[in-house]
């Protein structure tokens, strides 16, 4: 039986040397491969009780949408700045060169809802948090981040360490 990460094609040294690039592309491109993530992920959400899936722009809208889909709740996008046509809240994030700032329309969150975030890859956990920021500037609460990648050797989880965090499958290193 294939586990998701047989599903993942490793490219070294890309996009420069030293770093293993984790693409998920060929999870997608493959039905047995993108079920099996979906199902996985799912599994994470069992005996968790939320109201709302929310994706970081973009592979959080693939793995965050048939959640949602599959377990009939809301799914809330969270875009890059200027993307959303309503009114936003916005919060802004470091990146290794720069800031980025990321949105979510203000009416997406209702006081006191619970809100699972999912994205693809967890590294840094810079998206992750600022996404967390918005939903708790909303008056949410987020109960459970899924990723279906984490690179542990970035310490995104301890950036995220006062949530609930899980992630399919754990790489070492960068």
């Amino acid at each position: 039986m294939k586990t998701v990460e047989d599903y993942v094609r490793t490219i070294p040294d890309f996009p420069v040397p030293g770093i293993m690039f984790r693409d998920i592309t060929t999870v997608l491109s493959d039905a047995d491969g993108l079920r099996l993530a979906i199902d996985e992920m799912q599994k994470k959400l069992e005996g968790v009780d939320f109201d709302v899936i929310a994706g970081a722009e973009s592979r959080g809208f693939i793995f965050g949408t048939p959640l949602a889909y599959n377990m009939h709740k809301p799914f809330v996008l969270v875009r890059k700045k200027g993307k959303l046509p309503a009114e936003t809240v916005e919060e802004s994030y470091d990146l290794e060169y720069g800031t980025t700032t990321i949105e979510m329309h203000k009416d997406a969150i209702k006081p006191g809802q619970k809100v699972v975030l999912v994205d693809d890859l967890v590294a840094t956990g810079g998206t992750m948090e600022a996404a967390a920021k918005l939903v708790e500037k909303l008056g949410g609460e987020v109960v459970k981040m899924i990723f279906l990648l984490e690179l542990q050797g970035l310490n995104g989880r301890e950036k995220l360490s006062k949530y609930d965090v899980s992630s399919i499958i754990k790489y070492p290193g960068k």
